[in-house]
């Protein structure tokens, strides 16, 4: 259990690192510069240590350290639930930020920007589990060393029933995603957390459960038994097809590509009761006759 502790202790000074590095350019940079850079790039730096030191402990746990599966879910869960609490709004995923874009809420340049910072973030975050895995501090780095030259793929599975995975997956969060971002984050973050721990747990033996392009390029593009093609189409365009039919679903349209409901029909918000109307047609049936007996006595010119 020592290699655990070490592993949970290093969790959280990730977390802690990132949080300061949020706080402090907060302070130094005006609110877009550090809404479109550095807050992307701290989750996304927080978010990819987490993730590979959890994958590790997943991949070598079970025969190096005694423990199984649900030792590593619950840390998931629980630093999903820190991630939802300390990203101050930042998503780590390029396709929150495309979806965001598609809802107008936010515009080309600072996509483009959260998009860099993103890639720039992930890639941080594999230098310095790298380099941490390096000191091998306990006999998990040290085993993680040994067959870091020789990862295979993720991908277990068909080319397409691996994207449709992937794509599955993004779906369902990006789903929540969309249900749930306008709810109060006490609610918002244990519900997400739940819905990515319950994706990863039952994705992961086909394609390792990424459902997140910057993630999955740092952490299984480098990795031989698929070509590059292969990566983008499961780990790109999956997940890319499966939030756009979310945004699909939940709209009804995609806002920045069709103005017009592709699914549901608009109504009116506020509707008459057909009794109201019917009383109102027959108050104005006097009315309009003698309006009109009144218009046919006049004399004509």
């Amino acid at each position: 259990m020592a290699g655990l502790n070490v592993s949970i202790a290093f969790l959280f000074l990730v977390v802690g690192v990132c949080q300061a590095l949020r706080r402090l350019s907060k302070r130094l940079l005006s609110p877009g510069t550090y809404g479109c850079l550095a807050r992307e790039l701290a989750g996304s730096l927080e978010l990819c240590t987490s993730c590979l030191e959890l994958r590790m402990l997943v991949e070598i746990g079970p025969w190096g350290g005694g423990f199984g599966p649900d030792v590593a879910l619950t840390l998931l869960f629980l630093l999903f639930v820190v991630h939802g609490a300390s990203f101050d709004g930042a998503s780590a995923n390029p396709t929150v930020s495309l979806q965001e874009f598609l809802l107008f809420e936010s515009n080309l340049a600072a996509t483009a920007a959260k998009l860099l910072a993103q890639g720039a973030g992930t890639g941080m975050g594999w230098a310095v589990t790298k380099l941490y895995w390096s000191w091998e501090l306990t006999h998990f780095h040290l085993i993680q060393n040994l067959i870091a030259s020789e990862c295979s793929s993720s991908i277990h599975t068909s080319l397409h029933h691996a994207a449709f995975v992937e794509g599955t997956c993004s779906f369902l969060f990006h789903l929540v995603l969309l249900k749930l971002r306008r709810s109060h984050q006490m609610y918002w973050v244990p519900v997400l957390a739940a819905t990515v721990t319950f994706l990863t747990y039952t994705a992961r033996p086909f394609t390792g459960a990424f459902f997140n392009p910057a993630l999955a390029t740092v952490a299984t593009f480098h990795c031989s038994g698929n070509s590059f093609w292969d990566y983008v189409q499961v780990y790109w365009l999956g997940p890319l097809a499966g939030m756009l039919a979310a945004l699909l679903l939940y709209q009804g349209n995609i806002p920045r590509l069709f103005k017009k409901n592709l699914l549901y029909s608009q109504k009116s918000k506020y509707k008459i009761p057909k009794a109201r109307v019917a009383a109102h047609m027959e108050h104005d049936e006097p009315r309009r006759k003698r309006k009109g007996e009144k218009s046919s006595s006049e004399p004509h010119a």
